[in-house]
């Protein structure tokens, strides 16, 4: 507890009498307030209008009011107020409450007035005061301190002070019960005190005893209130608001000691201190997640309210899971994963934990709206979206952009934090979010900007006339064959920093990374294969056991020199081992593509674009800073350099990239012909539904002036407005059977049909949703169970068929291995045996066929292959295909089975595929051995680690979750601490997570019904 740690500051009560105007209470009167009369209300009897300055030992305090035992109007109006206390005293604690012979007086008429302050009645001393008056002063004066700093303690204190005056009165030699006291007057209390005051002996200070007194009290109301602080408080600690235990755990888990200074400024905000909607920009690598995080942490510590963190990639939400398992472990909150099939919705319903769901754009999507469907959007404290100017990304932006909208439509109670990249229409963002706007140029580690042409390098300058400014000549001796490999000497660039620093080389395309890999390890020195010579071997190992003994040639050949490449060709364990050697040092050169950038975050000193061109297309100022970004290493460098290698022909384009200012961003709702638009109000119409309110065009028209569509209509909807654009998709949902449009009192109405519930409910591409109920319809008719082949062709993604090209060999070879089932299924959905063999000897088939159904069964059968071999290497040279598609295809299909799943659950006829599909969808998500699986469950354990953990005796999930990180790092091979550490974590989290869902459900069965009929009286 972090009560111990704080300073205490004790605030010594001057003796002297004060003036009663300071002093004012819910007692002091309306006039005396500037307020207007308030029944009940009763104080400034004892107005002292020329306080004493000073008081001496012998001096009697309360001399100046002992005219108060005289003063009849002020005993009549006491009495009144008594009188009109016991009248609203609730009769019934009078009633349940049993009478005894033996009735004690007691002073419990301050219950009545539990909420007020007595400070301005004269006190008694200490001296002749029973433990009853005793305890009314102490609960008095509790009551006032409590009412600013810790409120809900004054339930508690309550209740221990009933205790004590008498309403729970167990006593030796007698039954413990509870009996009701007959209360002494307010007059003959005041009597008391003033008179018991009066035979104090005088050679007692009374200013000293009530000195000692009140610093006394209020020394164990500030420990009290330390005490308790953790867990009533919306401020925890000194660790902007959080506890020091936060601070220490960032410290052992990150090893941030301290934070930046914008940082600091940026948690300190008016806007953050208010709740208020927030965008914060800062360059790559400045260090926005863990503002983000703090404020994630303060929202699930302090408000108890769940929080939703957005990632725009898979690979991003398993970091962080793994990221924020041990600081759920410590701080006790759920940390639930939201990605690919993974995620249950709607979420599981906590009364005792707070969770942080981590979700992927689409899945934090679908979470928002299940939410809303289930009411409990409200639970939702905080949205924190990253790379929010991805709103300005495709398919991709517009579902950001729903989410977002609904969320500010549906809840005034959830915060949205953003954190963005630099944007030149920042303004429009901040509109459509209602947001303020926190913007820095820091950078942990200084850029430096150049371009090389030729064999010139010029450093980037904004402000000369040109954009560039002379830096250095290229004089690299390079022989002919070596000037005809590298005539961009991209050699001697990595080699003035590596080995001793890292480098980063962004390429065009995949093959172009593999290629200049390959040839720099062909002119590196010898000295590059004896540094970290044992590190790399270990590397080489885990590569091969990653691929059931298999390993990619270019990798087994550049890795000895501390190189590798990165990019979506890999699969993802070689991804992962890969990032991993580099950001330990093994690895000291990275040729990647420009989706290394906006992912995890590998920093290096030196970053060279190859070239200016992401495959055919010139690179945006947003990828070019997201690239450049990367370089400099907070921590391990001082400067970070960033060289861009151009021809002469893009020497324009060039400038322009490097001097232009921040690209706008627009929204993406009426992108791919408006489907996101179509998406939108379909779900709203869904959700009202859900929630059995009817949609009207009125509501859909208030909901639509929310959106960023809405803020930039002048520059979006120059040929139609914003409503004829609504208008249109509302006759092409009714045109495809989504919803329906009725005339209800004198006003259109719309409802959704089952077909667009299911479509919005699934996250079905809606322009795909009739065919994919067609598909499934035809497939219920002839469903072949006797092997998967069927389910998997039925839940194929249709994006992923047009990328598929066959290898008609490679086919035909597979088709004949089928079975007679088998090929019957594929002759009845319009793929015959002979057209397949006809293709393979080359022949030309004149019967016309459906080549997407063809296409669609190649890839069923490579996902089939694969479900029955686990082996993604042999099933790639099989299938002529390469890993990395394959793995892509794998992720998807089981994205997908999972959003079919969800579709059927709409369709009573569609009932046999539910358990079917939510058994595949396992099956594809994990795609290895049935014993492995509940090791795989955990966030960042891949297939070859899995494998590692369950030959060393880790079988299950509860052996990992109570495993010693150290035993395990020392039992399984190349496993680092902090790797056990963080795996441990995420074991345990997730064990956390099953038994505490499995424990709501027990608790909801045994939940007295709200609505059980009662026996009538």
């Amino acid at each position: 507890m972090n009560a111990g740690k704080q300073e205490l500051k004790v605030k010594r009560v001057s003796t002297r009498k004060r003036t009663r105007d300071s002093l004012n209470s819910n007692l002091t009167p309306a006039k005396k307030r500037g307020t207007g009369p308030e029944k009940g209300m009763l104080n400034g009897l004892m107005a002292d209008e020329n306080p004493t300055e000073y008081c001496s030992d012998n001096e009697d305090l309360f001399g100046d009011y002992d005219s108060i035992l005289g003063d009849s109007s002020v005993m009549a109006k006491l009495d009144c107020v008594e009188q009109i206390a016991r009248k609203q005293e609730p009769q019934q604690a009078v009633d349940s409450q049993p009478r005894h012979s033996d009735d004690r007086l007691t002073d419990s008429i301050l219950d009545v007035f539990k909420d007020k302050s007595f400070e301005d009645l004269p006190a008694a001393t200490p001296f002749d005061l029973s433990e009853d008056d005793v305890e009314n002063m102490k609960m008095s004066e509790l009551l006032q301190e409590d009412k600013t700093s810790t409120p809900l303690r004054i339930k508690k204190r309550t209740s221990e002070g009933r205790t004590k005056m008498g309403v729970v009165n167990t006593t030796e030699g007698q039954t413990s019960g509870v009996f009701s006291k007959a209360r002494r007057s307010m007059t003959d209390h005041l009597k008391r005190a003033m008179l018991s005051n009066a035979r104090a002996p005088s050679s007692v200070s009374c200013a000293k005893v009530l000195k000692e007194a009140v610093v006394t009290e209020e020394i164990n109301v500030a420990m009290q209130a330390m005490e308790t602080v953790s867990t009533v408080t919306t401020d925890l600690g000194p660790f902007f608001g959080l506890p020091t235990k936060v601070k220490e755990l960032i410290y052992k888990l990150r090893g941030i000691n301290d934070l930046y200074d914008w940082q600091k400024t940026c948690l300190n905000l008016d806007s953050i201190r208010e709740r208020r909607n927030l965008i914060y920009s800062l360059p790559t690598s400045g260090g926005k997640t863990l503002v983000a995080e703090i404020l994630i942490l303060k929202e699930l510590l302090c408000r108890k309210k769940d929080c939703l963190f957005i990632l725009p990639y898979i690979s991003l939400v398993q970091e962080k899971v793994r990221g924020l398992a041990g600081f759920g472990l410590e701080l006790d909150f759920m940390v639930e994963e939201y990605a690919g099939s993974k995620g249950r919705f709607p979420p599981v319903k906590r009364r005792n934990n707070r969770s942080l769901y981590i979700a992927t754009i689409e899945k934090g999507h679908s979470l928002v709206n299940s939410l809303i469907e289930n009411g409990r959007l409200d639970n939702m404290g905080l949205v924190v979206v990253d790379e929010l100017h991805m709103l300005g990304d495709g398919s991709r932006g517009a579902i950001i952009e729903m989410t977002l909208a609904k969320v500010l439509y549906m809840s005034n109670q959830t915060q949205i934090i953003g954190m963005s990249a630099t944007l030149g229409n920042i303004k429009d963002i901040q509109t459509f979010l209602r947001a303020e706007n926190y913007t820095n140029d820091f950078r942990p580690v200084q850029l430096s900007e150049y371009v090389k042409l030729k064999d010139t390098i010029y450093e980037v300058a904004p402000q000369e006339e040109d954009c560039l400014k002379f830096s250095r000549l290229l004089n690299f001796k390079y022989s002919s064959s070596m000037q005809r490999m590298d005539p961009d000497h991209i050699i001697a660039l990595a080699t003035e920093v590596i080995p001793a620093y890292s480098c980063l080389i962004f390429c065009p395309t995949q093959k172009n990374c593999e290629n200049i890999a390959g040839m720099i390890c062909k002119y590196l020195k010898e000295e590059f294969l004896v540094h970290k010579e044992k590190e790399k071997g270990v590397l080489l190992q885990e590569l091969r056991s990653s691929g059931n003994g298999s390993m990619c040639p270019v990798l087994k050949k550049v890795i000895p020199y501390g190189l590798a490449y990165h990019h979506s060709g890999l699969t993802s364990g070689e991804r992962r081992l890969v990032e991993e050697a580099y950001s330990s040092g093994v690895l000291c050169l990275l040729a990647c593509t420009s989706t290394l950038a906006a992912g995890i975050n590998l920093p290096a000193r030196r970053v060279i674009l190859r070239s200016p061109y992401v495959a055919a297309d010139f690179i945006k100022r947003s990828q070019y800073k997201q690239m450049v970004g990367r370089a400099g290493r907070a921590g391990i460098d001082t400067v970070g350099e960033s060289i861009l290698i151009i021809q002469d022909k893009d020497r324009i384009m060039a400038k322009k990239l490097v001097s232009a200012p921040m690209e706008t961003c627009y929204s993406n709702l009426t992108h791919n012909d408006g489907k996101g638009i179509l998406s939108l109000i379909l779900s709203i119409i869904g959700l009202n539904a859900s929630t059995f309110i009817t949609t009207t065009l009125e509501q859909v028209k208030d909901f639509m002036s929310g959106t960023l569509l809405c803020v930039q209509e002048d520059q979006l909807c120059v040929e139609r407005n914003l409503w004829d654009m609504v208008q249109e998709s509302l006759a092409f949902l009714k045109e495809k059977d989504l919803i329906t449009i009725s005339q209800c009192a004198q006003r259109e109405t719309l409802e959704i049909t089952k077909l667009g519930k299911a479509t919005y409910k699934s996250s079905v591409d809606l322009t795909q949703c009739d065919v994919l109920y067609k598909d499934l319809s035809k497939g219920l008719e002839s469903l072949m169970l006797n092997s998967y082949l069927h389910l998997i062709y039925l839940i194929m993604p249709y994006d992923m068929i047009a990328q598929c090209k066959p290898d008609w060999m490679a086919f035909f070879r597979q088709f004949t291995l089928l079975s007679a089932s088998e090929q019957k299924m594929a002759a009845a959905i319009g793929v015959p045996e002979s057209f397949v063999a006809r293709k393979a000897a080359g022949q030309t088939v004149k019967k016309s066929v459906n080549m997407a159904a063809v296409r669609r069964l190649y890839l069923a059968l490579v996902l089939f292959t694969l479900l029955k071999e686990t082996n993604l290497w042999s099933v790639a040279e099989r299938f002529q295909l390469s890993r990395g598609f394959i793995q892509t295809l794998l992720s998807s299909s089981s994205a997908f089975c999972s959003c079919v799943l969800h579709f059927t659950e709409e369709f009573e006829e569609f009932w046999p595929f539910k358990a079917l599909l939510a058994e595949l969808t396992r099956r594809l998500s994990y795609c290895v051995t049935a014993e492995l699986v509940p090791l795989m469950e955990v966030a960042g354990v891949l297939e070859y680690r899995a494998k590692q953990l369950y030959n060393a005796g880790y079988k299950t999930l509860a052996h990992l979750a109570n495993a010693d990180p150290n035993v395990l790092s020392n039992t399984v091979e190349n496993l680092n601490k902090r790797q056990a550490n963080m795996m441990v974590a995420s074991a345990k989290m997730l064990l956390n997570e099953k038994a505490s869902a499995l424990q709501e459900e027990v608790d909801e069965l045994l939940m007295l019904p709200l609505d059980l009929p009662m026996a009538s009286h």
